[in-house]
């Protein structure tokens, strides 16, 4: 069947993550950002997490012929723009994902390496640690790790700016193409955050923090927000600005708000966007 009527596309993201019960981080934080920034979003699952505000309970990974069968059904028929990796419990996972990518071409890849969540869970099992940095370093085009994630990576105590730095560019040495590291757990009331890549780029976010229990899902919003600005046509650098911003915005309008009896969600919606059309092509 043609349709001749058809002139236009939306922008497309697919988010391969883990679910998040309690709908604040995970895939659920992901669609609600991609809808919040007017893209579409698509998903493929890599584990289901029981979970609430509190903490997790429980994590079963998806079978990694079920993965691949999600991404391969998503990408032959609907396309992406620009895709969001998220957590990768085990390395046959993580095997799956880099084996896609290659397989389908996928561009505009954000990966945040999810290893620990907000309350203090392990999300991901030792040996795919490694595995992640080998097999999805080099084919990602910027990494996201926040403190704690990026320390586990280079094996030190992060504690300054300084330490934030050295850290990036050990990340850059094992493969990264470029890295946004989060400075969100140093304490004090600026958040600073920094975007480095191997061209010499070295951008330096600083904000003021804002204050609040609703922290749940930012790491997850601010790496799928980076993908929509990369499918919306963003250079990485004003991505990861207008995604700090989202992110800053929403903490702002969901602090006052109680969801459960730990840490909360922030706002996805605080201010949603329509569609945002592309003229049609056959390409992604």
């Amino acid at each position: 069947m043609e349709h001749e009527a058809f002139r236009s596309e939306y922008h497309r993201v697919l988010s391969i993550a883990g679910s998040d019960s309690g709908g604040g981080a995970g895939i659920q934080a992901d669609l609600k950002t991609f809808a919040a920034l007017g893209c579409y979003g698509m998903t493929a699952i890599t584990a289901l997490t029981a979970q609430n505000t509190q903490g997790v309970r429980s994590i079963h990974g998806v079978p990694p012929w079920i993965l691949r069968d999600q991404i391969d059904a998503v990408i032959e028929d609907i396309g992406a723009h620009a895709v969001k990796i998220g957590m990768l419990h085990a390395p046959e996972t993580v095997a799956v994902v880099a084996e896609a990518i290659d397989r389908h071409r996928l561009r505009r890849v954000v990966l945040d390496p999810v290893m620990v969540a907000t309350s203090g869970a392990a999300l991901i099992e030792t040996p795919a640690i490694e595995a992640l940095v080998r097999e999805l370093f080099p084919r990602a085009d910027v990494i996201t790790p926040n403190l704690d994630e990026a320390s586990l990576l280079v094996g030190r105590p992060l504690r300054t700016p300084e330490d934030m730095e050295s850290a990036a560019l050990s990340l850059l040495q094992r493969g990264a193409r470029a890295v946004l590291l989060k400075g969100g757990h140093l304490p004090g009331d600026t958040v600073i955050d920094l975007l480095v890549s191997p061209a010499g780029g070295k951008y330096w976010m600083q904000a003021r923090r804002i204050r609040g229990a609703n922290t749940h899902g930012t790491g997850c919003t601010l790496s799928s927000a980076i993908a929509a600005h990369l499918a919306l046509g963003a250079s990485l650098p004003e991505a990861v600005r207008r995604a700090r911003d989202y992110v800053r915005r929403g903490l702002r309008a969901g602090a006052p708000v109680r969801t459960g009896a730990g840490s909360g969600p922030l706002d996805h919606g605080y201010a949603p966007r329509r569609m945002h059309l592309r003229p049609l092509t056959d390409g992604q």
